[in-house]
């Protein structure tokens, strides 16, 4: 196996550096016929020179072919992975990416078992392209996703059977370009790769991805994402977004798609709404917020967490929230409302109760600059007395999206 570092510095004013004032740095494992990672990974990051904020490294490992047999496979074995992934180590790398969507098709599991490898190996944390998508699609609440790729139809097939086993059901709505080389995947004309992104969209899909981290989406997400109004996850950008994430770099990159710029905001509130719904038991969490510089309204739900079987309100944008009787009540009072029942006021909208089976909640404003710019609800579909932990959880709650406002903006 042969591989290259190469090094380049790139910044940029929205991405931070770390407490010592030295770079970020990226180690990228690279397919070896990959001529599409490593040039747009550039381009993402910008050049400004001496004052980086992050730098990036690649090493290549043997890759040639795409294709459901067995010496494809072989291609993807975890030993000339960690050799690479030692040598990038050598350079003391803030995170080791594979940079290549092989788990979409072989199973995340295997994808899983690369990256605590490869920390195991070298004590650095680790992410793959695969995974990175799935982060994106959680942190967006993405259960069903339209697939842009440059594969066979078998190996599309198997990647939207992968993804369903994550909770991610997928359409093939675009056809696979049907393709097997790898090399030539990056000579599909970027105009091809916009039509098959179109396609993909069509339906109820809630985003679109596009599956291979040599193929040139990623030039024309943003430009797509304002045609189409979902998010466009192009494995490129998706694994340079959480490679940043887990370095520290609190990537809020404008101009490339709404991920690179919000997705890490949305990824932290997620991460406060699931462990506040553990916390309370409750059957429903979200969080609004009015972000206009991040694509944020408080009309539509910044994050969401909820049960099974509990409906979703993510996508439901059918109500003015800030004339709602309880958000002027929270304006009005800028403290927490907790809400056993619905008999007194301020009253819900009834929408809530009859459409979304809400019983009772708690809803907690959250304050900048002293405006009202958003609120956690908590919502039971059952009347319940809220004990004073699950107020307290509501509190801690709020001080992380503070402190999540307070790092990425």
């Amino acid at each position: 196996m042969t591989t290259s570092p190469t090094t380049s510095t790139m910044t940029t004013p929205l991405t931070r550096a770390k407490p010592d004032g030295q770079p970020h740095r990226l180690g990228m494992l690279t397919p070896s016929s990959n001529t599409c990672l490593e040039p747009v990974t550039y381009r993402l990051l910008g050049t400004t020179g001496a004052d980086a904020g992050v730098t990036a490294h690649f090493a290549r490992v043997p890759v040639t072919r795409i294709a459901l047999d067995g010496g494809c496979d072989a291609q993807f074995d975890t030993a000339p992975m960690l050799a690479a992934a030692r040598q990038l180590a050598d350079a003391k790398v803030d995170v080791i990416a594979w940079n290549g969507t092989s788990g979409s098709w072989l199973g995340v599991d295997r994808d899983r078992a690369l990256c605590a490898a490869i920390t195991e190996a070298t004590g650095v944390p680790a992410t793959t392209s695969t995974l990175a998508l799935l982060d994106a699609c959680a942190a967006y609440g993405v259960t069903r996703l339209g697939l842009a790729l440059p594969y066979t139809r078998d190996v599309a097939e198997r990647i939207a059977a992968t993804y369903a086993k994550e909770g991610v059901v997928c359409t093939l709505a675009a056809e696979p370009f049907g393709i097997s080389d790898n090399e030539a995947f990056a000579r599909i004309p970027q105009g091809e790769v916009a039509r098959q992104i179109r396609d993909a969209a069509r339906g109820d899909a809630h985003a679109v991805a596009v599956v291979c981290t040599n193929v040139h989406g990623a030039g024309v997400a943003e430009q797509l994402e304002q045609e189409l109004k979902v998010p466009v996850f192009d494995s490129v950008t998706a694994t340079l977004w959480k490679s940043l994430d887990l370095a520290g770099a609190a990537p809020a990159l404008p101009g490339h798609g709404d991920l690179l710029r919000t997705g890490s905001l949305r990824a932290r509130f997620q991460e406060v709404l699931t462990d506040l719904l553990a916390a309370t038991g409750a059957d429903r969490t979200t969080f609004r917020v009015d972000l206009p510089e991040h694509g944020l309204h408080v009309d539509l739900t910044a994050g969401e967490a909820y049960r099974e079987g509990v409906r979703p309100i993510r996508r439901d944008a059918s109500l003015d929230q800030r004339r709602l009787n309880t958000v002027e009540w929270l304006e009005r009072h800028r403290i927490p409302l907790v809400q056993p029942h619905f008999e007194a006021d301020p009253h819900p909208p009834q929408a809530l109760i009859d459409v979304y089976g809400v019983h009772a909640q708690m809803l907690g404003p959250v304050e900048r600059d002293g405006a009202l710019a958003g609120w956690l609800s908590v919502h039971s579909m059952e009347e319940r007395d809220w004990s004073d932990a699950d107020t307290a959880a509501l509190s801690a709650a709020t001080a992380r999206i503070h402190s999540a406002l307070d790092h990425r903006l």
